[in-house]
């Protein structure tokens, strides 16, 4: 066993090993999952062993772990530093601006929509489309696309319009319609609330769960939402479907994660550690995520 490894005594509770059936996790991004929920929030540094320990309860070995991480690290990521026989890994000052960002659309109020065109100009401008795509973007044409919200830093030459929406009827559904694939975002929020809203239902308040269950329980819940919350094109209420799920899927993600914390939040204090201590149970960060939640607080499952 590496000096930096850890001797694990946990197993999950069946409620959250059912979590995992049919659910294939990659190991970096549940890494990425683990800084943005547990450590960006509490100084953005952790002991390398807790990503171990943490991962390993998620099916991910500690070799598939260090070899993540070393990715993440030579992609800008992160940033090792030791101290003693210990390695921590912190978040860079890139990837600590963008996951302010994501917390933002994850625990925050909905982001207000703000249309922008990105005329791609120059050769090869496949790449940088399919950038926009992943950030939810729609391709009109193929160096043209479409968004409501801020275009990320984009390479190249490219041109950005800000855009105002001039009319707002019928005909915007069917743009959106056209433009974006709505019925996989859809499946996707449907299949969210298909897993979660059963492991509710047999957890209630969570009584039953051990700290380490909810910890894992709600990196599971954040990793989920955040695959598809991060790629679908957050479109206007007039813009979307009748019975859109993706209200649904915020109610029981609020809620969850609401009911989870408590246990989660002290089961970091005492396990997780930076290159000073443990990390804190709260921090003004972590606290202003759980209060932009209470508002979407609310029983939304019969029986809880």
């Amino acid at each position: 066993m590496s000096a930096d490894n850890v001797k694990l005594g946990h197993e999950l509770s069946e409620a959250v090993a059912a979590l995992l059936i049919n659910l294939p996790i990659k190991a970096a991004s549940f890494i990425v999952t683990i800084y943005g929920d547990v450590i960006e929030p509490r100084g953005g540094v952790v002991w390398i062993g807790n990503l171990i320990e943490t991962c390993k309860s998620v099916g991910i070995t500690e070799t598939l772990v260090r070899t993540a991480v070393s990715r993440l690290v030579a992609a800008g990521r992160l940033a090792g530093e030791r101290e003693g026989r210990r390695s921590f890994y912190r978040l860079t000052d890139a990837a600590q601006a963008e996951f302010v960002e994501a917390a933002s659309l994850f625990y925050g109020p909905q982001p207000a929509v703000r249309w922008q065109f990105v005329l791609i100009n120059g050769p090869a401008p496949e790449e940088i489309m399919q950038g926009l795509e992943r950030e939810g973007f729609a391709r009109l044409n193929p160096r043209l696309a479409v968004g409501t919200h801020p275009a990320p830093p984009l390479p190249g030459r490219v041109v950005v319009f800000d855009a105002q929406l001039a009319t707002e009827n019928g005909a915007l559904r069917e743009f959106a319609e056209e433009a974006w694939n709505l019925p996989r975002f859809a499946e996707a929020y449907g299949e969210f609330i298909a897993r979660f809203g059963l492991f509710f239902e047999r957890v209630g308040n969570c009584a039953a769960l051990s700290p380490f269950d909810c910890l894992i329980a709600r990196l599971l819940l954040v990793h989920q939402y955040r695959l598809i919350m991060l790629r679908e094109p957050h479109l206007p209420k007039s813009a979307l479907p009748d019975n859109w799920p993706g209200e649904e899927a915020r109610r029981l993600f609020a809620e969850l994660y609401l009911r989870l914390s408590k246990k989660a939040d002290g089961y970091v204090a005492r396990r997780f550690v930076n290159e000073s201590g443990k990390l804190p149970e709260m921090t003004p960060a972590s606290r202003a995520r759980l209060d932009h939640l209470k508002p979407a607080e609310g029983s939304i499952r019969s029986g809880t």
